[in-house]
């Protein structure tokens, strides 16, 4: 968790000064509305039901995916959806890799491109 866990909330922090910055401005260019539209999706990716806690295994490879931009073409409101249908996706379809992550402790290399894999998966499902 801690290796995802850093970079999401250095990418929050820099999210919310750019939306406090974002009121005042009128004109705001391509790289700026990017940032912002990834930072809601992130805290879209954040939101769970009341009394349902997720697996930190699970909650590492739905981090993981939105880190790294892998959320940047979902559309806002398909952020949530998308990220159940992942979620039942690795449990279905990879359980090993979740049980990897949960006993190493870490994504490693061999990890992370099999998360890679499953993401891509998922989404084209």
């Amino acid at each position: 968790m801690k290796q995802v866990a850093g970079k999401l909330k250095l990418d929050l922090a820099q999210f919310a000064e750019l939306e406090a910055f974002s009121q005042f401005a009128s004109d705001l260019d391509q790289a700026t509305q990017n940032e912002l539209a990834r930072g809601t999706r992130l805290r879209e990716m954040l939101k769970q039901a009341q009394n349902s806690p997720i697996p930190v295994e699970e909650q590492v490879c739905v981090i993981y995916a939105g880190i790294n931009g892998f959320l940047d073409d979902i559309a806002v409101d398909e952020v949530k959806p998308f990220i159940t249908k992942f979620r039942g996706y690795m449990k279905a379809s990879t359980p090993q890799l979740l049980s990897t992550i949960k006993s190493e402790a870490k994504i490693s290399d061999s990890s992370e491109e099999a998360l890679k894999k499953a993401i891509a998966d998922a989404k084209a499902m």
